[in-house]
């Protein structure tokens, strides 16, 4: 299994930084936006999101929830390994709220077609946008787009694109992995 380094530590805090600005044209105080990472994986992204807008650029009292969307996803019955869910953690109404979607790759869409069937339970948005760490653009099954996107990739079939965090994963590092016959 090859793996190649798309991003490191540093270009990722750049990244990063790119992103909140950008959060913060958009949405200036963030008072009637909510910040949503999706589990499992989109979490590590929106709690450091949420940080570098609280301690680097003085944004206070930015919500954040973090939705499971394991059994809203087309294809979880079809699946041979039992699916494990995450804790959904949104204790606020989403009712007439800017929603910011947050997730770590964007892949065929389809978790973000389930996010979008999930987050109903929490009320009706007013606007709903993406945020991404990465968009493997030539992916996607579904016609859906990141508003916000901090790399774009285009990569083969059998290669994933794997993000680690120091939180989860002991660093910060974006890789490419092949896990088929195709070299990288």
């Amino acid at each position: 299994m090859a793996k190649k380094i798309l991003l490191n530590e540093k270009e990722i805090n750049i990244i990063l930084h790119r992103l909140a600005c950008q959060l913060i044209e958009n949405h200036q105080n963030f008072s009637n936006t909510i910040l949503i990472g999706i589990q499992p994986r989109g979490i590590y992204l929106a709690n450091r999101l949420v940080q570098l807008l609280s301690s680097d650029y003085q944004i206070k009292n930015i919500k954040l929830g973090k939705l499971d969307i394991t059994f809203y996803r087309d294809d979880f019955r079809r699946r041979e390994d039992p699916l494990v869910a995450s804790k959904t953690d949104i204790d606020f109404i989403v009712d007439n709220k800017n929603v910011v979607f947050i997730d770590d790759v964007l892949f065929s869409g389809r978790s973000i077609r389930a996010a979008l069937t999930a987050i109903q339970t929490f009320g009706r948005p007013k606007n709903i946008e993406l945020l991404v760490l990465i968009d493997r653009r030539f992916s996607r099954h579904l016609p859906i787009q990141p508003d916000y996107k901090g790399r774009q990739v285009d990569v083969i079939k059998d290669e994933q694109v794997k993000v680690f965090w120091k939180e989860n994963d002991k660093k910060d590092m974006v890789c490419i992995i092949n896990s088929g016959k195709t070299p990288i």
